[in-house]
């Protein structure tokens, strides 16, 4: 088992002030891989502290200095792809196929995205008027990220901080540490000054809340569920720091009778499944026109009854396990409330796949005769569970689209794309895919409502961690 024990603090590893042992639990086997400590206010005092001192000459620095050192980790983490996609795998149950095609791989895509943006960025301009704007670092940074996509919101935090000369404090989430403590090892080695970025495990109730309270903290972004975002949201009022969050989500797809069914069916099941449905943009609604709801139903049961679930460390394209005991229960208890409520099971069901006995596995699950008031309808799964919706007319499906607190991603599947774009206009969502189009590098990631606000990503999340001075001349005019 792996001793992980220590904390990354002004350019050295460090021992906690108070040790307090956790395991890394493999999810497959439910076995203990590593071996961590859990941080407490102490040790968020001391990271603070460093990324204070750090900020003072780093945030003078060059946007020149920084591209350079953004290159270097990019070379270094290419270098060590597949030691970070074997991590993520054994950590968090993502497939090793999975892993090495998404999952390491938006470690480099964001990475270039935000070179591509800095690159281009203007940290002073004149305006019309004659006033000079500047763009600056807001200062220290507390990053708080969750297991589901580790390295990708890693990435999405952690490197627009150190781009706009902002230094900063990773708690990664304490069910996948590894993968954050191999990119520490990489910023290390890419010759970031001390005290510019810092990593602390820890739990969010004491690690946590003492970096969103902390008064040197000038920032808190952060990724979960939306319950802790608001939790960080008090926690950081008292001081009036920036908060930017990327929350839940209860993403409507809707497929409309002139779609190409058997295309945009299928491949939504295989979206709402990926990563074991363990993703806050998964299109978990799919609604479908009536017209067409009965042959997309018994597409929808072929492509469900075809995935299949195993060991994430062989090669394929099936699913893996929920990252822990908890998340498990949650789901099984969100597909039992389905049945209870009415929902048709067409697929899947509660318990374990066949055969297997250990590992937080569940049955790749798709309800039909759902409707919106239904729990499964409402609330986040966070497992590989779809739910179908019918409707009738554009009208309606925007309707039940829009009829969620969240407001994360939306899908649209239609031939027309006059009529694609019109419904997208009026979908309350951050994000808007139309016939299976991904989401692309240096776009803005993000969502309205309760699905928390900011975008990550490119030119906009360099954004999110600068202020805006403007500096009026008396000869302007």
């Amino acid at each position: 088992m792996l001793d992980k024990r220590k904390f990354y603090i002004d350019g050295q590893w460090v021992d906690s002030k108070v040790p307090q042992d956790r395991d890394v639990i493999n999810p497959a086997t439910e076995k203990a891989i590593a071996v961590i400590s859990m941080g407490n206010g102490d040790d968020v005092n001391a990271a603070v502290a460093a990324a204070n001192r750090a900020f003072k000459t780093y945030s003078r620095s060059s946007i020149d200095e920084r591209l350079g050192l953004l290159e270097k980790l990019l070379q270094i983490y290419k270098r060590r792809y597949d030691e970070m996609a074997e991590t993520i795998s054994l950590e968090l149950g993502a497939p090793i196929t999975m892993s090495r095609e998404q999952q390491a791989d938006v470690g480099v895509g964001h990475l270039q995205g935000f070179i591509d943006a800095l690159r281009h960025a203007k940290e002073r301009e004149v305006l019309p008027n004659g006033d000079i704007v500047l763009r600056e670092p807001i200062g220290v940074c507390g990053l708080i990220t969750p297991w589901n996509w580790p390295i990708n919101q890693i990435a999405l935090k952690v490197v627009p901080a150190l781009a706009t000369g902002c230094t900063c404090i990773l708690k990664p989430s304490e069910f996948t540490p590894l993968n954050a403590m191999l990119y520490a090892e990489m910023i290390d080695e890419a010759g970031f000054p001390a005290g510019v970025f810092n990593l602390v495990n820890g739990d969010g109730i004491n690690c946590g809340s003492a970096l969103s309270k902390h008064r040197d903290i000038d920032m808190m972004s952060f990724t979960g569920s939306t319950r802790a975002g608001i939790a960080v949201s008090k926690d950081a009022a008292d001081t009036v720091k920036r908060v930017t969050l990327e929350l839940g989500g209860k993403s409507p797809n809707i497929v409309f009778e002139d779609a190409d069914l058997e295309d945009r069916v299928a491949g939504s099941v295989a979206e709402c499944f990926n990563n074991s449905g363990q993703s806050c943009d998964a299109p978990t609604r799919l609604l479908v026109q009536r017209s067409v709801y009965n042959n997309a139903i018994e597409i929808a049961h072929r492509a469900g009854m075809g995935a299949s679930v195993g060991d994430p460390m062989k090669e394929g394209p099936h699913i893996g396990p929920l990252v822990s005991d908890v998340q498990y229960g949650r789901v099984q208890t969100l597909i039992n409330a389905a049945i209870d409520e009415g929902a048709k099971l067409i697929v899947g069901g509660p318990g374990r796949p066949d055969g297997m006995t250990e590992g937080y596995f569940v049955r790749p699950t798709i309800f039909v005769d759902v409707n919106n008031s239904m729990r499964i309808a409402r609330e986040e799964v966070f497992g590989p569970v779809l739910a179908i919706i019918p409707f009738d007319t554009e009208e309606e499906a925007i309707e039940i689209a829009n009829d969620t607190a969240y407001g994360l991603a939306a899908y649209v599947q239609t031939s027309d794309p006059t009529r694609a774009e019109r419904v997208a206009a009026r979908l309350r969502a951050g994000m808007v895919h139309i016939n299976g189009a991904p989401h692309r590098y240096g776009s803005p990631f993000g969502g309205y409502k309760q699905s928390g606000n900011g975008r990550e990503g490119g030119k906009f999340g360099l954004e999110d961690f600068q202020e805006v001075k403007t500096v009026h001349r008396p000869d302007a005019a």
